[in-house]
């Protein structure tokens, strides 16, 4: 039969492919989750009715069956998986500034937490087409392993490049985790009861990004910084064990069959796009001070992040560009079954949908990040006080998720205005926050408006999984989920590296000035140089430092953190209304209507 490509037929609009010559094909989207490793489309589709013939499970139910004690298990032990790894994404915050003094970086603390962020983005479609290659379960032993060792090695650490590359370790690590979450959510729930464990897996996250902040505040002064990061270590272990051991059977090999049996293991090594994976990983980088970086070591987020981090560097900037040139590349001439199947790189839905969750989610990043800073050296609170405050807004983040899961996604399907409404929402909650970020701004009112922002964030990305579900085609489905995740991990990074870029240009700013003025010098003295510097790194020195500033100087500290602060969200906001632009774009019709569209076309 003839393929709207043949014929001259369009593609509505929000299907239309990204790049040309790749649009997918009716025969696309079998309803198989293992595609591309070794198992043709119409083996896939007859595998899928054979199990449908012999009473397998039904397309709205789970995947695979447990019961209720195995079940209980595997939340209890993701629980544990997920909450250590989302601490790793916070916890730094409250700790930074002694850390990176420890590590005699000062001005490179930014990297503590953007160097997990960046590993675990990049590592997430590759363990994701792992988990489709071999099995779900063959990846929970290895990635907790890595995420142990690196969590052992980084607490041992005596310099600043030993700990990066041990939080590079450990973010393969939560790499990993993250996989787990949303694929175990894919297989073992059913289409009525995935919105609510999409919101208990979100709260699962933001419990621990919450909860982090507050407990390193508060262990920190009275344990120090290493038992923080080796006690990670047998929680893991134990967690991933009893993970592994909790798992169905059926779960330890792919369903993925040729006439019935099993595909060899040399043949699912073949499969793999070595090449797309090395161009997609990020090696280990040790940002210098100076405006020079190893380009044999870096690749397209890392030369992208550090190009616009601090100050802007050129050179990093274009070999970025160059080497997703060279990725996408491989993926569409080179590969013959590619990291990202193409499917998805030509799906416009799904890559405007991650797009956009890579731009609410950096906005998002940008409030975690900031708002125990701005309540530490602009509100004057203890370091504890001002980490709990990020418990409120997930708190908003998690009731906002279980609710709309419960209340409104009880189907697969579009939700395409739905989610642009709760993307609206956002927008209006960070604008409104970049409005009131001064230090006379009541603290409940500030807390509530971060806190709606978590409301807000959690709806939003409910509403996005789901959606995006609709988009994919169901052979691609951890890929397209993992790539979710990866984009959402990328905005993790940007939150904090990017903003922290526009942070720390104007905080730099207002201090210089501000002493200045304070002074009445044409420039600084080796004394307020030192003060800046320490300054920037260490926003607890406003209020707590050792050396008690003098009120004058304590105002110029408050006000150049404020007005900082109060840039990074404005440019959030302006961010928010881009992301509601895109995701609008990303349209509401998925592959199979679209194919069915076709077809019908056809026959006419």
């Amino acid at each position: 039969m003839p393929t709207a490509r043949d014929t001259g037929a369009k593609l509505p609009p929000e299907q239309t492919a990204l790049l040309a010559g790749h649009e997918p094909l009716l025969g696309d989207a079998s309803p198989g989750r293992w595609t591309d490793a070794g198992m043709a489309p119409d083996s896939r589709e007859e595998s899928s009715r054979r199990q449908t013939a012999e009473g397998g499970v039904a397309l709205d139910g789970s995947n695979h069956e447990v019961g209720f004690a195995r079940g209980v298990a595997i939340g209890i032990s993701l629980f544990v998986l997920i909450f250590i790894h989302s601490t790793n994404m916070s916890g730094l915050t409250m700790i930074q500034g002694p850390l990176a003094i420890d590590l005699h970086a000062p001005t490179l603390a930014m990297w503590f937490t953007t160097s997990y962020f960046i590993s675990a983005s990049s590592l997430l479609p590759v363990i994701g087409r792992l988990a489709a290659i071999f099995s779900p379960r063959a990846v929970v032993l290895p990635c907790v392993a890595l995420f142990a060792l690196g969590s052992l090695f980084a607490s041992q650490a005596h310099s600043f490049a030993a700990f990066v590359a041990g939080r590079i370790v450990m973010g393969g690590g939560g790499a990993g985790i993250v996989v787990m979450a949303v694929v175990f959510v894919i297989e073992l729930t059913d289409k009525k009861t995935r919105g609510v464990m999409i919101g208990f897996v979100n709260a699962a996250f933001t419990m621990g990004v919450s909860v982090g902040a507050a407990v390193y505040g508060v262990l920190h002064p009275v344990v120090g910084w290493r038992p923080l990061f080796w006690f990670q270590t047998p929680l893991a272990i134990i967690a991933g064990i009893a993970l592994y051991l909790s798992l169905p059977p059926s779960m330890s090999s792919p369903p993925a069959q040729q006439n019935g049996k099993p595909i060899p293991l040399s043949r699912k090594l073949a499969s793999i796009d070595y090449l797309g994976a090395i161009l997609l990983v990020s090696s280990p980088f040790h940002p210098s001070t100076k405006h020079k970086t190893n380009t044999s070591q870096t690749l397209t987020i890392i030369l992208f992040l550090y190009s616009l981090a601090g100050d802007i560097h050129p050179t990093p900037l274009i070999l970025s560009l160059f080497s997703l040139i060279a990725f996408v590349t491989t993926e569409f001439r080179l590969a013959t079954n590619p990291i990202i199947p193409l499917s998805v790189l030509s799906s416009r839905g799904v890559l405007l949908s991650c797009l956009a969750q890579l731009g609410l989610i950096t906005a998002r990043w940008s409030i975690l990040f900031y708002t125990p800073v701005f309540m530490l050296a602009v509100r004057a609170s203890p370091p504890a006080t001002a980490g709990a405050v990020l418990i409120f807004t997930n708190l908003g983040f998690s009731l906002g998720g279980l609710a709309i899961g419960y209340l409104h996604i009880r189907r697969a399907g579009s939700y395409y205005a739905a989610q642009l409404l709760s993307l609206l929402f956002s927008f209006i909650t960070i604008t409104f926050l970049a409005v009131i970020s001064h230090p006379t701004t009541p603290s409940l009112v500030f807390i509530a408006i971060v806190t709606l922002n978590g409301v807000a964030t959690g709806i939003a990305l409910n509403y996005a999984l789901v959606h995006i579900l609709h988009l994919s085609h169901p052979s691609t489905e951890y890929v397209t989920t993992s790539l979710l995740a990866t984009f959402r991990g990328f905005g993790g990074s940007f939150g904090t590296s990017l903003a922290g870029g526009i942070f720390y240009r104007v905080l730099r700013d207002r201090l210089v000035n501000g002493f200045l003025r304070l002074d009445g010098t044409p420039e600084l003295g080796p004394a307020r140089r030192k003060l800046v510097d320490r300054l920037l790194g260490s926003p607890d020195l406003v209020w707590y430092g050792d050396d008690v500033l003098a009120p004058r100087e304590r105002h110029v500290a408050v006000d150049g953190y404020a007005t900082a602060i109060k840039g990074v969200w404005q440019a959030a906001a302006v961010l928010a209304l881009v992301v509601i632009v895109v995701q609008a774009a990303a349209g509401w019709t998925s592959p199979r209507e679209e194919a069915e569209g076709r077809l019908h076309e056809d026959e006419e």
